[in-house]
């Protein structure tokens, strides 16, 4: 761990390189926080700093010491050989998977992914010359019988971040390693904190920054991390595409990271309590957080997993729509929105049957998605009571 200072200090436990990691106050003054360093173009005495390149930021593309501060910090979270930056979790998905495959190549990627991962995977990578299969996210060990010559990255989302199945990394892994094949895993649910892909076996692992790293719902960042076999190779895609973070939502990201391990702990607590709650309500029939021991995954996360994040689904019986308009319009504290990780809770309606192909989606009745803020859980159980009664009144 580097201290505050900068200097090598004493093995500690990730809640205190959240804390101290990534600093260097002696290098500006004295000052806790690292500053926003806002600029393009670096300065160079001489002809032979231009040319020998050993100056240590060229272009504020590129690099300056806000953003490096941040990659800095994730690395050493995620026990990687280094980390980039990108201007949203989706462009760290982008990144991450050109890093991995060419033209020609055969990509798989859990039928539970993030929708926008499937959408650039099924239009972007094609233009490419790329083709995606989707597996059942449960396929574990048996991924091995669908490999060919031509599969060259697996993408790993556990748990899917609409329909909450656990992946067996290390078995998934395993298979991909006696091939070759690269593993990717968004971890965006788990954190560092609760989850270390890269020591079960991944490759890359990403996040959507945005969500639980920003934790205040102010800024649009993705990261990316590489094993020492990987990280050349992203590093160089990272530059080639010109992907760049402004040091502002650097800054705004490093400041989030600082209290991360406070909030997972509130965000495991009270989302699993509020799931455990909804498991007790007469119009749920069922809840999918893989920390419930009713999960059909459970066993897994419990093996892999040390925490859980803020992000659940559950499902009721089907109704109008106009039971649902009157269920979620009438919200005093949940809100509908897209993102999820900020300090505020938010419930939001969706249908995975039309985005699945591997593993067709048929449990009936009305999916809802939940992140689970930092209210008091009693206003927050009252809001959804109130929400399902109103669903519950219309037929």
């Amino acid at each position: 761990m580097t201290d505050n200072n900068g200097k090598s200090g004493i093995p500690a436990s990730l809640a205190t390189v959240l804390t101290h990691s990534g600093r260097a106050s002696d290098e500006h003054f004295g000052f806790v926080n690292m500053p926003v360093f806002r600029g393009s173009t670096i300065l160079f005495k001489s002809l032979d700093e231009l040319e020998d390149y050993k100056a240590p930021y060229r272009y504020g593309r590129n690099d300056n010491p806000t953003t490096r501060a941040l990659c800095d910090l994730i690395s050493e979270l995620e026990g990687a050989a280094g980390t980039i930056i990108a201007p949203s979790g989706l462009s760290a998905v982008s990144t991450a998977l050109l890093a991995a495959v060419s033209a020609g190549d055969e990509l798989l990627m859990t039928d539970s992914a993030y929708e926008p991962t499937r959408t650039f995977a099924t239009e972007g990578l094609t233009r490419f010359g790329v083709t995606t299969r989707y597996y059942d996210p449960r396929i574990g060990a048996g991924i091995a019988e669908l490999f060919t010559d031509k599969t060259k990255a697996i993408f790993v989302e556990s748990p899917g971040s609409l329909t909450f199945e656990m992946q067996d990394l290390p078995a998934i892994a395993a298979a991909a390693h006696a091939r070759g094949i690269t593993v990717i895993v968004d971890n965006s649910w788990g954190t560092p904190l609760f989850h270390r892909p890269l020591e079960f076996g991944s490759d890359m692992v990403m996040h959507a920054a945005t969500k639980m790293f920003v934790g205040h719902s102010d800024a649009m960042v993705g990261t990316v991390s590489a094993n020492e076999k990987l990280w050349g190779r992203l590093k160089r895609t990272h530059r080639i595409l010109g992907v760049a973070v402004s040091p502002d939502d650097s800054y705004l990201t490093l400041r989030g990271l600082r209290t991360l391990a406070v909030r997972m702990k509130h965000h495991d607590e009270a989302a699993l309590a509020f799931a455990s709650w909804l498991e007790g309500q007469p119009e749920v029939e069922e809840v999918y957080h893989p920390a419930l021991p009713s999960h059909p995954d459970h066993a897994l996360f419990k093996r892999d997993f040390s925490g859980a994040g803020s992000l659940f689904a559950f499902r009721l019986k089907k109704r109008s729509r106009d039971a649902l308009a009157a269920m979620v319009n009438g919200f005093q504290l949940f809100g509908m929105g897209y993102s999820w990780g900020g300090y505020e809770s938010l419930c939001i309606p969706f249908d995975p049957s039309n985005i699945r192909t591997a593993v067709a989606w048929d449990a009936p009745g009305q999916m809802f998605r939940v992140h689970v803020g930092l209210e008091s859980l009693d206003d927050l159980k009252a809001d959804m009571a109130a929400a399902l009664t109103r669903y519950r009144a219309i037929a």
